[in-house]
């Protein structure tokens, strides 16, 4: 764009006028999936635990409820302790999600589809969504509160402690492909989707779930959301904050989980890539640049959607850990198993990977993980439901609060 528009504006300005273009759109893409995310997250916890209200107000699908929430977060009182340092408690939710932001510049959505290329992109967004944290330690430093300081004291000392492996699991699939370039490691992935790094050896597959799972802490994310912990902290490090800044804070949080599965995607998942071409193929060789990056865009947004509502799934599935065990889990799990798995691809790429029964070792993961995929969704739809005669009294089912033989009893 810069080369189209520089004959007509000068170099200077049409590369402000593109980054401009490219910072509104992409501000634009976090903001409203952020919105999407809270409508999702009601929608997961809902089914999950059963609940009535959330899966039937507003509308149909419930969409109105979140609009009807972000409206009463704009219009509520934006309260600032008395105490409370005024610039700090301000400008901590504005860090949290430029943190968050700049890691967007750097994310490949397609095929040259980026704000702005970098050959370290890798490291780039991590190092500036690990930024988010200096919002937060500010916010509840700032809030001159003990139940915030407590809150952002946890926050920093998870966040630098799952730093460490999450940065080494970056490492092995970098290994692998031999650049940091997110745009080239999704180019090399193209192809099948037996050729994605996910299934490239043993190491790789293993290092995606150090990764994610390193990401889910990074993301404040239960079972990891110490940060919060609303059953013994009140609201953690944003106990103090209300209205538009609080809307802030969560903005920033829905916009790190996409960066991190959208990390996890390229690195992994093979980027933009549909995974059912022929080997070396994008779908910019079939349908041209626009249409083709037009399936490629979509595409990326669908794994980082899917790769959220596991976050989602997780969270409303399994309880929040204590901050001794969260610890624990980071440093005498992740961190010696990262390094395994760091010294295991070395290894591999060494002495291993140009023997020639190995080529097939991505046949065999992909296989044993579609497998295993298919077989969990014909167990959960296969799982036998609980009869009216079985239920609790005042479990919703079709109109009915209790089940036949309680109605009777009663």
């Amino acid at each position: 764009m810069v080369d189209l528009l520089s004959p007509y504006l000068g170099t200077l300005l049409a590369e402000i006028v593109v980054g401009l273009v490219a910072a509104i759109i992409l501000i634009t893409f976090m903001l409203l999936s952020a919105i999407f995310f809270v409508w999702l997250e009601r929608k997961v916890s809902a089914r999950i635990q059963d609940r009535l209200g959330p899966t039937r107000v507003g509308g149909k699908f419930g969409w109105l409820q979140t609009l009807a929430d972000g409206l009463k977060l704009l219009v509520k009182e934006d309260i600032i302790p008395a105490q409370a340092d005024q610039m700090l408690f301000r400008i901590g939710p504005y860090i949290a999600l430029v943190g968050s932001f700049l890691a967007f510049l750097a994310l490949p959505f397609g095929k040259g589809v980026v704000a702005f290329p970098m050959n370290i992109a890798v490291f780039y967004m991590l190092a500036v969504m690990s930024s988010e944290v200096f919002g937060i330690i500010l916010g509840a430093y700032g809030s001159s509160s003990k139940w915030a300081l407590f809150g952002g004291i946890r926050e920093a000392a998870q966040i630098v402690s799952y730093e460490v492996p999450r940065a080494i699991s970056v490492v092995v699939p970098v290994i692998v492909a031999g650049t940091m370039n997110l745009s080239t490691i999704s180019q090399q992935q193209a192809g099948p989707f037996w050729d994605w790094y996910l299934f490239h050896d043993p190491f790789t597959f293993c290092a995606f779930w150090v990764f994610f799972t390193c990401g889910t802490a990074s993301c404040k994310r239960a079972p990891f959301d110490l940060a919060e912990a609303e059953s013994e902290l009140v609201a953690g490090f944003h106990t103090e904050y209300s209205g538009f800044r609080w809307l802030i804070f969560f903005m920033a949080e829905y916009g790190s989980m996409f960066a991190i599965s959208g990390i996890a995607a390229v690195l992994f998942l093979g980027g933009w890539n549909l995974g059912v071409l022929p080997p070396r193929t994008d779908m910019t060789d079939i349908l041209g640049m626009i249409f083709g990056n037009v399936i490629n865009v979509a595409v990326f947004i669908v794994k980082g959607w899917v790769l959220v509502f596991v976050m989602m799934w997780v969270r409303w599935t399994l309880p929040r850990l204590r901050i001794d065990q969260v610890m624990l889990t980071c440093l005498r799990y992740l961190l010696p198993i990262s390094c395994v798995l760091l010294v295991g691809v070395c290894l591999w790429q060494l002495a291993v990977a140009d023997l020639p029964f190995l080529q097939y070792i991505n046949w065999l993961l992909a296989t044993a993980m579609l497998v295993a995929t298919v077989w969990l969704v014909l167990k959960a739809f296969m799982t036998t439901q609980l009869s009216p005669t079985t239920m609790m009294p005042g479990v919703w089912r079709g109109g009915k609060a209790m089940a036949p033989e309680v109605s009777q009893r009663h």
